[in-house]
């Protein structure tokens, strides 16, 4: 892992559409955009900042996310998810994300994650 200059920061969106929606993914029953899907557009966010610090051979797996949701965001609207790395201990990133549609925070929390070697945690899965 390379040092950086903390924090780092980065950002990813994606356009609320039915394969995100609460109801395809089975996280309820409208037409808005799902818990799960962004949570795993913080998680891409957090991955993103992630790259700037690993080396070649490394990567990162999630290990903790807690998040609040706190506002429904309808079919057609751009939500952002950003990720601030602001602590490192080790291996262990530490981030704050949130989620946004336009200005309003529609999501917040942290998210944790671990430096890995792929080839020795796939080594683990087999």
């Amino acid at each position: 892992m390379k040092n950086a200059v903390l924090p780092l920061k980065s950002e990813v969106s994606v356009i609320v559409d039915l394969e995100n929606t609460a109801k395809t993914m089975g996280s309820g029953a409208l037409d808005v955009f799902a818990t799960p899907a962004m949570c795993a557009l913080m998680e891409a966010a957090a991955v993103k900042t992630s790259m700037q610090i690993l080396e070649e051979q490394e990567d990162t797996v999630g290990i903790a996310l807690n998040i609040t949701h706190d506002a429904p965001t309808a079919v057609g609207k751009l939500v952002t998810a950003e990720a601030i790395l602001e602590k490192v201990e080790g291996r262990k990133l530490y981030f704050k994300v949130k989620a946004f549609e336009g200005d309003k925070v529609i999501g917040q929390g942290t998210h944790e994650r671990f430096v890995i070697n792929p080839e020795k945690f796939m080594s683990k899965v087999k």
